[in-house]
């Protein structure tokens, strides 16, 4: 079973709008819109680190590998729930993927 997860830093909030299109499209594009796949999903969070412009990471559920290869997202331990929102999948993929 795959565990670990996959993360893609989009760089400048104020400049995340296009890339976070492109990732919810390829996503609907590869697995649809169906609700049964609970466990794959994409969620993103601002962070800033300490500095003064926040950045945003998109985070890839392991069942949404497909498309977080096709983006060259790099694997990564999942991340804490805390300041992530979905970005594409079902609602019960905070369930989930969250127990």
């Amino acid at each position: 079973m795959r565990n670990f997860w996959f993360t893609k830093n989009l760089g400048d909030a104020m400049l995340a709008g296009e890339a976070l299109a492109q990732i919810e499209e390829l996503f609907l594009l590869v697995y649809g819109k169906s609700d049964s796949r609970k466990k794959t999903a994409v969620f993103i969070r601002h962070e800033s680190e300490g500095r003064l412009h926040c950045e945003v990471k998109a985070y890839f559920s392991p069942d949404a590998v497909m498309v977080a290869r096709k983006l060259d997202a790099d694997p990564c331990a999942r991340p804490s729930r805390d300041g992530l929102s979905l970005l594409v999948g079902p609602e019960d993929s905070w369930r989930a993927l969250f127990p």
